[in-house]
């Protein structure tokens, strides 16, 4: 890919951090490869890193740390 599919800009590489959704699972994976878009931020991810993604997110490998995260349910404005 020769630039960003959104909005043209320049793609760089860059290792990123991932928020990925399994079922109902957030896992954060992290030094992935990754193009970005130096104008809107957009990530790309060739093939296989994302199916290397998908299986570290349903594995059962114990995880490098733990975060706690605050949830929240927005109500719309009175």
């Amino acid at each position: 890919m020769k630039g960003c599919y959104f909005c043209k800009g320049k793609l760089v590489e860059e290792k990123v951090k991932v928020d990925f959704r399994w079922g109902r699972r957030l896992k954060i994976i992290e030094n992935v490869p990754a193009d970005v878009c130096q104008q809107c931020g957009e990530q790309y991810f060739q093939s296989a890193v994302y199916k290397a993604m998908e299986k570290l997110a349903a594995s059962r490998k114990k995880p490098v740390s733990r975060l706690t995260v605050d949830v929240h349910r927005f109500k719309a404005a009175v």
